[in-house]
C-alpha cells in the first residue's frame, strides 16, 4: 500500500485494491498509526482486509465519504480536521456521539447510508485508567483545546465519568463557555486561555489534557507555559508523539503520558464498531508497541 492515498485515488479505483475496505480520513494523516494498529488487528483476526490512510481536504469530506461506501467499504475513522464536519454528514448517530456533536468512527450500512459514533470518550477514560492507574471520576480536569472534536470528546467523557471539576480552555472563549453550557453542571465551566486564569490560583488540578493541534509538528511549542506545571499534576497528552508539552511535564517532574493509550482503546471500540465482534486487543498494543 502507499503511505496514503487521495480523493483523485478514491475516484479512481473501480475496486479499493489489497482489499482496503476500512481507513482513517485526516488532513493531514501521514502521521497517523491507525493503519499498523488496525492491520494489525485485522491480522489476528484473521480476515482478508486492509486499513489505509487517506488525505482528505476538508471540503473533501463528502465526496470521499460517499465514495468509501460506493466502493464498499465497511467503515472508516475521522481524525482532525474533520471531525466536527463529519457530524452532519451521516444518516444515525448513536447518543455518544450526539453528546459530542463530533464524530470519529462511520459504520457503512447498506444503500450508501452511514451510521456514526465517537470512541475518543471511552478511549480516553481506559487510556488514563491505563497510564496513570487513575480513575477518571476522581479529578479535576483541565481540557486544553476543549472546543475541537478531541477536545468535545474528553469532556463528554468527563462529564459522563462525573469528574470533580472540568475546566474547559479555549482560544475562542465563547465556544469554550458554549460548550460548558451544554452539560448545565457547575462542575463544567470555561476560562480564558490559559495564563492568566490559571496563575491567579483559580483552579484546581489534578488532570491536564491537550486537546490542541500543538505537537503534531515536531517543532510546536507547549500549549501551557511551563511554569504553570507542577510535580502532583497528571499530563496527557492526545499527540501520541513526545512533544514539547510533555517534555517540559516531566522536567517539572510531572507523570505525564502520550494519547497512545488512548489510540489504542479508541481503535478497539472502532474495530467492535465495524465489525461486531471483540478487538484483539493484545495483537493492538503489539502493532503500537505498548
Amino acid at each position: 500500500m502507499k503511505n496514503f492515498y487521495t480523493l483523485s485515488d478514491l475516484e479512481a479505483w473501480t475496486e479499493a485494491p489489497e482489499q482496503i475496505r476500512l481507513g482513517v480520513l485526516g488532513f493531514p494523516v501521514a502521521h497517523s498509526l491507525s493503519p499498523a494498529m488496525q492491520n494489525g488487528a485485522l491480522a489476528a483476526a484473521e480476515l482478508n482486509l486492509r486499513y489505509a490512510r487517506f488525505e482528505i481536504q476538508p471540503n473533501k469530506l463528502e465526496r470521499a465519504l460517499r465514495r468509501c461506501a460506493a466502493l464498499g467499504f465497511l467503515g472508516v475513522n475521522l481524525t482532525a480536521p474533520h471531525k466536527l464536519a463529519g457530524f452532519s454528514l451521516v444518516d444515525e448517530c448513536d447518543q455518544t456521539a450526539r453528546e459530542i456533536g463530533a464524530i470519529n468512527t462511520i459504520r457503512f450500512i447498506g444503500g450508501g447510508s452511514a451510521a456514526a459514533t465517537n470512541t475518543d470518550g471511552p478511549g480516553f477514560e481506559r487510556g488514563i485508567r491505563e497510564s496513570f492507574n487513575a480513575e477518571l471520576r476522581d479529578l479535576h480536569v483541565i481540557v486544553l483545546g476543549a472546543s475541537g472534536g478531541g477536545g468535545r470528546a474528553v469532556t463528554a467523557q468527563c462529564a459522563r465519568a462525573g469528574c470533580s471539576s472540568v475546566a474547559l480552555v479555549s482560544r475562542d472563549f465563547k465556544k469554550a463557555q458554549r460548550l460548558a453550557q451544554r452539560w448545565d453542571r457547575q462542575e463544567i465551566f470555561a476560562l480564558p486561555w490559559p495564563e492568566d486564569s490559571l496563575s491567579e490560583g483559580r483552579l484546581k488540578a489534578d488532570l491536564i489534557v491537550n486537546a490542541t493541534p500543538l505537537g503534531l509538528q515536531p517543532n510546536d511549542p507547549s500549549p501551557l507555559p511551563a511554569h504553570l506545571l507542577d510535580s502532583h499534576h497528571l499530563v496527557y497528552d492526545l499527540n501520541y508523539k513526545p512533544t514539547a508539552f510533555l517534555a517540559e511535564a516531566a522536567a517539572a517532574g510531572a507523570r505525564a503520558a502520550s494519547g497512545l493509550t488512548m489510540l489504542l482503546h479508541q481503535g478497539a471500540c472502532a474495530f467492535d464498531f465495524w465489525l461486531d465482534r471483540p478487538a484483539p486487543l493484545a495483537a493492538m498494543r503489539r502493532a503500537l508497541g505498548l
